[in-house]
């Protein structure tokens, strides 16, 4: 069986995160993966699991690891592609240990894109795209809430993988254009 071939992208919300996957998934044929989306689409299915998402979700607190690995590899599996990008995830020691729990050596972490960004860049950023993205952790409580929890539990996991040698960082407090050339150098291996 092909083992998928996973790059994790990670940054505080509003870092680029999503602008930077569409460029790459254009340009080198990965398939991007949300697990906000994907826990977005699950709340949205009227399910009872959709319901409990919903919940966490609206508290600004992280939905139970094996929730969101599941619909990860489902998604994988389903795409018929090799190689992802996973956008937000994992948030904390407890997601990469359910990650290397649930998906064992069915894909290989190439490297985690670390998108740097001051948090006050990011809040501006953030405030802007709630004026048109109908999403309701856009405002300014939901914002603080992901901050704090982003400081908290995703920065340990950015050293944990940096440890290992597997943290690619990118300034991404500049024009999107200059970020994205830092991106795609990274990218360049992975060429069809």
């Amino acid at each position: 069986e092909q083992q998928f071939q996973v790059v994790f992208v990670l940054g505080g919300p509003g870092a680029g995160k999503g602008t930077n996957c569409e460029k790459i998934v254009n340009e080198f044929g990965f398939l991007h993966l949300s697990a906000g989306d994907l826990l977005r689409a699950a709340q949205a299915s009227g399910t009872e699991e959709g319901e409990m998402i919903k919940n966490y979700i609206k508290e600004g607190q992280i939905v139970p690891v094996e929730v969101t690995v599941r619909l990860l590899l489902n998604a994988m599996k389903e795409s018929g592609k090799s190689k992802f990008l996973i956008d937000g995830f994992p948030r904390n020691q407890n997601n990469v240990d359910g990650w290397e729990s649930v998906v064992g050596t069915a894909a290989k972490v190439e490297f985690v894109l670390y998108l740097d960004c001051p948090e006050d860049v990011m809040e501006a950023r953030l405030l802007d795209r709630g004026k048109t993205s109908g999403r309701t952790d856009d405002n300014i409580e939901s914002i603080k809430k992901r901050f704090r929890t982003y400081m908290q539990e995703t920065m340990q996991v950015i050293n944990a993988f940096d440890a290992r040698g597997l943290v690619k960082r990118v300034d991404s407090n500049r024009d999107p254009e200059a970020v994205y050339a830092s991106v795609q150098e990274l990218f360049v291996p992975f060429t069809q």
